[in-house]
């Protein structure tokens, strides 16, 4: 049956994250299938020939793992078990995306923690940033074997949020098993009306979410609502839409999509800016020279060469405020070295980083992407 939502203009995107549930990975013996995977894939394919990229975070390594194991086996174990059919299926679950996708898949497994943590915060940027960079696509899963909290709510939206955030998405992809957004439970309710776009998130669009509508998930429309608030709040917008149809999943090559779509608050730049600009910070202080002051206007990282001091400590990921000469404030960014590091290399051709700490993160000591100067934002 032909979906009853309108046909839509995706929105303008270079990188996306597509978020892939259970439900459409799960054949009905509890196996693996490519059914549907096959036309996601193909997307993923197109999109890589227009020169996007596109970060895949996939659900269905427990339900891998289950079809693995004997009915009397999980009758019990609660949790516990779980963790060890995520185990027993993780593999699985990245090998269906590799004999689909013609690049390489790299398995990367983060949990909630991972991203609190500044440090782990940047490690796990800056890796999947690399992956693009080789051409890889990245499958991002939430590491349940260790996760209990995590696996417990179960909720691949909010990572997939939370992960198009951390990459600089300008799109979130939900795909799921019902068509989009409704005024009701279209399964209970025969008067429930297709919504095509939502502005904002509010107490009566979530009241708008059913009960979690497949066997082999754990999440729901209103994890997915709180994971398209969460993108909204980073500039990005959100696209749900039936990823067990194959006319809506092959219009998104053309760039359209049937589905709803949830509008972002704000740019994306602005908000990561907002974000950088008002985050709690270390209290440390980067002091750089006339020349550094002038590359940061301009737009450009910040290197060691230009810098003649630091005040205070602080980790690899804190934030930090990067001074002028006259100690004017001129930016606050995301350090990619410790204080102790930076001590070292201050001063210091890029060159020299690996030579002089014996490893890098990179050549420059704040990433422009994690850098905000304190014109650009309003205070």
């Amino acid at each position: 049956m032909d979906s009853v939502f309108t046909r839509q203009p995706l929105p303008v995107w270079r990188r996306a994250v597509l978020k892939v549930g259970s439900s459409l990975l799960a054949a009905d013996d509890g196996e693996l299938s490519d059914r549907h995977a096959r036309g996601l894939a193909a997307f993923i394919g197109a999109a890589r020939a227009q020169g996007r990229e596109v970060v895949l975070v996939s659900s269905g390594a427990v339900a891998a793992g289950r079809a693995r194991v004997p009915a009397e086996a999980r009758r019990a174990g609660g949790l516990v078990l779980r963790q060890a059919l995520a185990a027993l299926g993780q593999t699985r679950m990245v090998g269906l995306w590799q004999s689909l996708i013609d690049v390489p898949v790299a398995q990367v497994l983060l949990t909630h923690d991972d991203l609190r943590n500044r440090r782990r915060y940047l490690n796990a940027r800056n890796t999947l940033l690399e992956l693009l960079r080789l051409g890889a696509v990245p499958v991002v899963n939430e590491n349940d074997t260790v996760a209990v909290e995590e696996l417990k709510l179960g909720d691949n939206d909010n990572l997939a949020a939370t992960v198009a955030a951390l990459v600089d998405a300008e799109c979130l992809l939900i795909a799921s098993d019902v068509d989009g957004l409704y005024s009701a439970h279209p399964r209970h309710d025969a008067s429930a009306q297709p919504i095509g776009s939502v502005a904002a998130i509010t107490p009566e669009i979530i009241a708008m979410a059913g009960d979690p509508g497949s066997a082999v998930g754990t999440g729901g429309m209103r994890t997915k609502l709180e994971a398209a608030a969460k993108a909204a709040n980073a500039g990005i917008t959100t696209v749900l839409f039936n990823g067990s149809s194959a006319s809506t999943v092959a219009e998104l090559a053309s760039g359209h999509f049937r589905g709803t779509r949830f509008l972002a608050s704000g740019t994306r730049l602005a908000a990561r800016k907002y974000w950088l600009r008002h985050a709690p910070g270390s209290g440390a202080r980067l002091r750089v020279d006339a020349g550094a002051e002038r590359a940061l206007a301009g737009g450009a990282s910040l290197l060691p060469g230009g810098i003649v001091g630091i005040d205070g400590e602080f980790a690899r990921g804190d934030i930090v405020e990067v001074v002028a000469e006259d100690a004017r404030v001129i930016a606050r960014g995301l350090c990619q070295y410790a204080a102790g590091e930076v001590r070292r290399l201050a001063g210091r051709k890029s060159r020299e980083i690996e030579s002089t700490l014996g490893f890098s993160y990179g050549d420059s000591v704040i990433r422009r992407d994690d850098l905000v100067a304190m014109s650009e934002v309003p205070a």
